[in-house]
């Protein structure tokens, strides 16, 4: 079995040893997929049946509306999950896009063997499903962050409240956030070069200061 499999450092397998997650994954059964940047896993109105948790590279969740402008809502790096909120429920419908941002090798788990204990009832598949459920409340309280955010009255604020968050998440005030400027402006529902000038007048009134993505909020 694929080593970077049995030792990836994802939510999904926390406290289940290697040894114990070959055994747990040659039950559930799984694949892994290969993509370029920019493709489509999975499109939006699609039926999913797995969920994909990313072996490296790198999956948006990307919402488009009926002229093409695009939000992007959560990006999923290294270790983490995708499409555990839409298969959880009554319709496994995604309303949303998944386009690879970075070239990614995604392990693909069928959902229903993930959430359904084997006939050998295995200790780690108990623990399995504890960790996905875990999981599926993690990336719900991401999404409202990302709503608290976007709610913002005008584009200052919304980069306030963004930049706030992340320095929470560095626990300090400088950090570099995981969003480049297009990404950022897709996330913030903004223009790109509008999104430009306003950091860059944030960064005149001795608001903020940056290089590339790395910032310091004052």
């Amino acid at each position: 079995m694929n080593e970077l499999i049995l030792n990836i450092n994802t939510p999904l397998f926390e406290g289940i040893l290697p040894a114990d997650r070959e055994t747990m994954l040659g039950c559930i059964g799984y694949h892994i997929g290969s993509y370029e940047k920019g493709e489509i896993i999975a499109f939006e109105e699609e039926n999913l049946r797995h969920i994909g948790v990313v072996l490296s590279g790198a999956v948006d969740m990307v919402k488009e509306d009926l002229w093409g402008n695009r939000t992007m809502l959560v990006r999923m790096r290294k270790d983490e999950l995708f499409g555990e909120t839409f298969v959880c429920g009554a319709s496994n419908t995604s309303v949303v896009n998944f386009t690879v941002s970075e070239d990614a090798q995604i392990l693909f788990l069928p959902f229903d063997r993930v959430m359904n204990s084997c006939t050998n009832t295995c200790v780690f598949h108990h623990r399995l499903i504890e960790n996905m459920v875990r999981v599926i409340a993690a990336k719900n309280l991401e999404l409202m962050r990302k709503v608290e955010v976007v709610s913002k009255k005008n584009l200052r604020e919304k980069i306030l409240a963004y930049l706030s968050l992340q320095a929470q998440i560095h626990e300090s005030r400088y950090f570099e956030i995981p969003l480049g400027r297009i990404e950022l402006a897709d996330y913030l529902c903004a223009d790109r070069s509008a999104l430009t000038r306003e950091l860059s007048k944030m960064r005149d009134e001795g608001l903020i200061d940056y290089d590339k993505n790395m910032f310091r909020v004052f």
